[in-house]
């Protein structure tokens, strides 16, 4: 199967040959307005899996047709991205809505009545209360990420937007990892959807090295610091608290490691910039949690650095999912003491291969490096108390050379030293004594 002749220009121009599984699967089902859940490894095509059937579909000027909300400010901007060349293609126009971006900038933008908006949930029902976002329009909303996209507030606020838009509005949901929320979906959206899972035949991954650093909690900033005297080393390094990933960046800022942070009190034209930077090679490391890591698309992203062990398998699936995207590949190394080394192999067994690497001096070994031994020396009944400068010839005891402190105070050998004059055990008997004194003497005179 081929793309639509009105894309085959970008689609060429882009560099694609022809269509992952992903994208072939679904292709049909979505033009045919079928709500489905499609199931994929991380890096397989999914944003133009979901966007180019349904862009086929849209009537340019007929107001918001499509919706695709996404867990992270990060992935919204990209998800935008990949789809505005396809868009502009057929007269389309594409907007993202945020929550950390001017909320009077989007206003402003919205007066140009897209056809696609891209948008966080919480900035999108704001708006929406506010009259300026109408969902009576629309056609079809794609959940991206939704394994991370249905949980907590999210699953309420997306059902919130579902029960505004038109009955028949056609779904789609879209993730790497099933979890038990994505089993349940007819049950909360009210609606049959299709599974569409190629995860056992997409082959579009490359090789992903998976391996140990075994390293302590204190020396953890440390590994990084060394990573990152690599010549060319870029890795996107993913903390489970925020508190964490600010202390190490920190850190990094005093050790003048080159680095950026995807924190969640930066303003969104800084987080943008921090991608850009990594993207382009000027910052050799990026900082981010789960929740700004999610779904993040970086061209040949050589490594990833877990600073934590993540808590779930599906976890680490969607980490290590950042790195040996398209064929490429990548290395994983996940930061920890050997009791962490143990829990993560039983929690990736038998699907990951983990295996232990060192950090010596600045690069990666394969081998533990061995410490060389120090031989005892044999100390002797003569020479064992006092210090030696070099070794003593046959038949002869060593002198002791004194110390440079000892030399400064003239130290007196311990048979000369007067004895020390004995103190009053007490104030009282030193006065009961003298007492005794005065009374021998009276009697005597």
């Amino acid at each position: 199967m081929s793309v639509s002749p009105l894309f085959q220009a970008l689609w060429d121009e882009q560099g694609f040959t022809e269509m992952s599984p992903i994208q072939e699967a679904v292709y049909q089902p979505l033009k045919k307005d079928q709500s489905i859940l499609g199931l994929a490894p991380t890096g397989s095509g999914k944003t133009l899996a979901f966007s180019l059937p349904l862009l086929e579909k849209i009537m340019p000027g007929e107001g918001l047709q499509v919706l695709i909300l996404a867990p992270s400010q990060e992935l919204v901007i990209q998800t935008r991205d990949v789809i505005q060349p396809y868009a502009k293609a057929i007269d389309c126009n594409v907007q993202a809505i945020t929550g950390k971006a001017n909320v009077k900038r989007q206003i402003e933008r919205l007066k140009a009545k897209p056809e696609i908006i891209v948008a966080t949930t919480g900035r999108l029902l704001e708006l929406s209360e506010q009259r300026k976002v109408k969902f009576h329009t629309l056609q079809a909303i794609i959940m991206d990420e939704a394994d991370e996209l249905l949980t907590d507030s999210g699953l309420s606020e997306t059902r919130h937007i579902v029960q505004e838009s038109p009955a028949d509005v056609q779904l789609g949901f879209f993730s790497a990892t099933s979890t038990d929320i994505l089993l349940e979906l007819e049950t909360w959206f009210g609606v049959p959807i299709e599974t569409i899972d190629v995860r056992g035949i997409d082959k579009t991954g490359g090789e992903v090295l998976h391996a140990f650093i075994p390293t302590g909690n204190a020396q953890k900033v440390n590994v990084l610091r060394h990573l990152a005297h690599q010549k060319n080393f870029r890795g996107l390094v993913i903390f489970n608290q925020s508190a964490q990933l600010l202390q190490a960046a920190q850190t990094l800022k005093h050790q003048k490691v080159t680095y950026a942070a995807l924190s969640g009190q930066g303003r969104q034209t800084e987080r943008q910039k921090a991608l850009k930077d990594f993207r382009e090679g000027k910052i050799q490391l990026l900082l981010a949690t789960d929740v700004a890591g999610r779904g993040l698309d970086i061209t040949d992203l050589p490594y990833v650095i877990n600073f934590d062990v993540p808590n779930a398998k599906i976890t680490y699936i969607h980490r290590a999912g950042r790195t040996g995207r398209m064929g490429r590949t990548g290395t994983v190394l996940t930061l920890g003491n050997q009791h962490d080394g143990r829990n993560l192999r039983k929690l990736l067994a038998p699907e990951y291969d983990l295996v232990t690497r060192y950090l010596v001096g600045d690069h990666l070994e394969a081998e533990k490096p061995v410490t060389p031994k120090v031989a005892p020396v044999a100390a002797t009944k003569a020479t064992s108390a006092v210090p030696t400068t070099g070794e003593a010839t046959e038949g002869q005891v060593q002198k002791a050379t004194p110390t440079t402190s000892a030399r400064k105070a003239k130290l007196v050998p311990v048979r000369q030293q007067p004895a020390a004059p004995l103190k009053p055990k007490h104030k009282k008997n030193r006065k009961r004594n003298q007492k005794n004194k005065g009374y021998h003497k009276k009697n005597n005179d």
